[in-house]
């Protein structure tokens, strides 16, 4: 395939009323899918601290850890 192929290829392009919808359904999806991303962002950052916490009460005797198998 040449590039003068390539320039007489026609390319279909949706009335100026659905480029805006597609483009708005677009935006939406995208604060949606970083809302998303914050909120497992900070879910995360909540688990690591946890578990840092419960570690820490582990190795210090606050918390009895004999008899605790590990999930299978």
């Amino acid at each position: 395939m040449s590039l003068e192929n390539i320039k007489e290829t026609p390319v279909l392009v949706p009335p100026i009323h659905e480029q805006r919808q597609i483009v708005e359904i677009a935006r939406s999806t995208s604060v949606s899918i970083g809302a998303l991303i914050t909120a497992a962002r900070t879910a995360i950052t909540l688990l690591q601290e946890r578990r840092t916490a419960l570690v820490s009460a582990a190795v210090t005797g606050q918390i009895d850890v004999r008899g605790w198998a590990k999930a299978a």
